[in-house]
């Protein structure tokens, strides 16, 4: 199971990679085992500010429609182009990069010391084991 060491999780299988004020966000190699093969992606909060914890999309599998919540607040800025049904329509990339070009969405975020309440690789591993 791939968990890189310089990203933060949440408990609900989020990733945050933290750059400036900006955080890019998608769901984890473990998530994505789970789920299976991803048929569609929706992100429908582009423009909005959310809350940490609040809903900002959801992925489909095959079998199952899982919602993904923001690991910090801040305002939604993109969704990846390449999972963006009217552009590339690729949700297999979650799949088979979860970490690099299956990324879900930006965000700016609004407070930094809320990535303290994530968690660091080594007790996400121990989280999900």
């Amino acid at each position: 199971m791939n968990i890189p060491a310089d990203l933060k999780f949440t408990k609900e299988h989020e990733w945050i990679k933290v750059d400036g004020d900006t955080a890019t966000i998608g769901i984890t190699d473990y998530a994505q085992s789970e789920l299976g093969e991803l048929v569609y992606v929706e992100v429908d909060t582009i423009g909005d500010e959310l809350a940490q914890n609040d809903v900002f999309g959801t992925v489909e599998a095959v079998k199952t429609t899982s919602d993904l919540f923001m690991p910090v607040s801040g305002t939604v800025l993109e969704m990846n182009p390449e999972l963006d049904e009217n552009e590339g329509d690729n949700p297999t990339a979650i799949n088979e990069d979860p970490y690099g070009k299956g990324w879900i969405i930006k965000v700016k975020m609004v407070d930094k010391a809320e990535l303290d309440t994530l968690l660091d690789a080594e007790a996400y591993k121990a989280f999900i084991s």
